[in-house]
């Protein structure tokens, strides 16, 4: 992935007040920092959960400088922290993480969810749940049609098709990324895998109510990868990245089984999996 860029984000800019020498004078320094807040956001909104001292690395600020900016994007309720245990670590004090909090998440959607879920409400009322089913895929239907050209081009390696899924997925706002998980012994190859997040949903809130756009979405990307995958977990239900677990123990999309080894339903997923590798 590259570096993050800038996303615009609500609510961030100082009201306005009477003009003055000073406040004019203050205005580019305002603005300056507004710009840095908004690529402070989007890199936690690509990379996270990340460390303060990630987040310098990736953006080139000094340790205090991302620390202030991450101090006023906490206050403004757009960010969370997060404590997640140093691995090989032992019992020592867990790191801390920023993540998008909720109320970060829904200042990305749009107005118009507030309506489609509403239609939603009374197509069901009205048609029941396989008719909200059927809209679902519909929908994701042209996503497919989309994607299947480029990731039939990346060939029959699994690994190679979640990446360019990864891409196709990023160009279209979702943050996307694909991390390879590889076995090592004494754990046989075949449970190599990787995991696929998405660090927005433009849906999330209609996804919240109606669960069937995931799990459509899911039966999406197993036929595009050309292997069953598994949801560990989704914005919609509280995680703070949607992460897809891809086996890649086969050699080739469509070759032979290998066991499964991720959860069969969201409900048996815990906190600790609701990250990124």
């Amino acid at each position: 992935m590259t570096n993050a860029t800038a996303v615009p984000f609500g609510g961030h800019r100082a009201p306005s007040a009477p003009a003055d020498r000073g406040h004019v004078a203050a205005l580019p320094v305002a603005d300056a920092d507004e710009r840095t807040r908004d690529r402070v956001l989007s890199a936690v909104l690509e990379h996270g959960p990340v460390s303060a001292a990630e987040l310098g690395d990736l953006l080139g600020f000094t340790p205090a400088a991302v620390r202030r900016h991450l101090d006023h994007l906490s206050r403004s309720g757009v960010i969370e922290v997060k404590r997640v245990a140093k691995a090989g670590s032992g019992a020592g004090r867990p790191a801390r993480r920023y993540v998008l909090s909720s109320q970060g998440q829904s200042s990305l959607g749009n107005d118009y969810l507030d309506i489609a879920t509403l239609a939603l409400k009374q197509l069901q009322a009205m048609a029941g749940e396989e008719a909200v089913r059927q809209f679902a895929v519909e929908r994701f239907a042209e996503m497919e049609r989309r994607y299947t050209p480029e990731i039939e081009q990346a060939g029959p390696d699994i690994t190679a098709r979640a990446r360019v899924l990864a891409e196709a997925l990023s160009r279209d706002g979702f943050v996307a990324s694909a991390a390879s998980i590889e076995a090592k012994a004494p754990l046989p190859a075949a449970l190599s895998s990787v995991q696929l997040c998405q660090g927005h949903c433009p849906i999330q809130q209609l996804a919240a109510q109606f669960p069937v756009f995931c799990d459509v979405e899911t039966e999406v990307f197993s036929r595009l990868v050309g292997v069953d995958v598994r949801r560990l977990s989704t914005l919609a239900r509280g995680g703070h990245v949607c992460t897809t677990h891809i086996p890649t123990g086969r050699l080739a999309a469509g070759g032979p089984s290998v066991p499964q080894t991720a959860p069969a339903s969201l409900d048996e997923v815990t906190n600790h999996q609701q990250e990124r590798p």
